[in-house]
């Protein structure tokens, strides 16, 4: 059974309920379909009813009857939303007038369905872009306690399966976070290394990348890795984490034995934690092409719900897999 299957066979046995922010969008009721014939997750689509249900009899779907279908702009609930939002952004001055338009947003809507306790995750972004995914996330569900950065890792499974474990490795941040700081790094290694356990079913092992392995060169961006990995190892001390290290030390056994002996990741990462934002989205695109790697992503972590952004390119099987990831992400959290 492939990666993929695995993560959907989890999702199943979760049950877990995704609001789908872009309920009117094509590919999204294409992918409804298919999740909800097999079970992968029980849904919120958020759109007009009418609209909804006529592309299902059009394209001859049989299962879209089983989602919940909210209208943002005719929602019986929606005093409940707007008092909500008045409370969540009461410190920020938000009115009632000022709040209802934002509830009639569907991307809106959705975090405070997740926040209300009526949705366990969110995916969007087939048609938004992901900074208007992401705004309402961060100012309605907000991020886990102890972290203050979203970041965006992929799981790149190898046909090589030297590679990590069986071919199996977790790259990050490749998608999210622009300005990363030590304190910032050591946070995205430590959520990274949750989503290794919680998607790629991997006990990970925790390479803090860098041109630089234990000393090898000096410089103020090698002292932000060893910064962050210090800063890791005290926010998760029983995580398997080491830097820093240059990319050959962390994966190939012989290079880690010489550069970095004694090390318990050296030689053998399976979770590579890039320096910034560049060299991830870099290092796993490259990967993708050069390797004939799949990469599953961008898994988005450190929200305090999972909230997952699409490519606005995606395919109805992108959909499914995002969502299945996102229950995932939810039965893990």
């Amino acid at each position: 059974m492939s990666l993929l299957e695995q993560i959907k066979q989890k999702a199943i046995a979760a049950n877990k309920c995704i609001v789908l922010a872009e309920g009117e969008e094509d590919r999204t009721i294409k992918a409804a379909e298919i999740i909800l014939k097999e079970k992968i997750a029980r849904l919120i689509l958020l759109g007009n009813p009418a609209v909804i249900k006529e592309k299902a009899a059009q394209w001859g779907l049989e299962h879209i009857g089983q989602a919940q279908i909210i209208d943002p702009d005719n929602n019986p609930k929606i005093d409940t939303y707007v008092n909500l939002l008045c409370e969540i952004r009461k410190s920020k001055g938000m009115t009632q007038e000022q709040a209802l338009p934002l509830v009639k947003n569907p991307l809106y809507l959705a975090t405070l369905l997740i926040k209300n306790g009526e949705a366990d995750g969110e995916v969007a972004g087939a048609k938004n872009a992901t900074g208007d995914v992401l705004r309402p996330a961060f100012q309605i569900v907000k991020t886990l306690p102890g972290v203050s950065v979203v970041s965006g890792a992929f799981v790149m499974i190898f046909k090589d399966k030297q590679w990590g474990d069986n071919g199996v490795m977790v790259f990050a941040d490749c998608a999210a976070d622009p300005n990363t700081d030590s304190n910032k790094l050591a946070q995205i290694a430590v959520v990274t290394a949750k989503t290794a356990r919680t998607i790629a079913g991997i006990e990970p092992r925790v390479a803090m990348l860098s041109f630089s392995t234990k000393g090898s060169a000096k410089h103020e961006l090698v002292d932000k890795v060893v910064d962050a990995t210090r800063l890791a190892k005290e926010m998760a001390p029983d995580l398997m984490i080491d830097g820093e290290l240059q990319a050959d030390a962390a994966i190939v056994p012989s290079v880690g034995a010489s550069k970095a002996p004694g090390s318990p990741v050296a030689g053998k990462a399976n979770v590579l934690v890039f320096p910034s934002l560049e060299t991830g989205n870099i290092a796993y695109k490259l990967v993708q092409r050069f390797a004939g790697a799949e990469a599953i992503g961008p898994i988005m972590q450190g929200m305090a719900a999972p909230i997952n952004d699409l490519s606005r390119g995606c395919s109805v099987e992108d959909i499914v897999n995002v969502v299945a990831i996102t229950a995932n992400q939810a039965a893990g959290k």
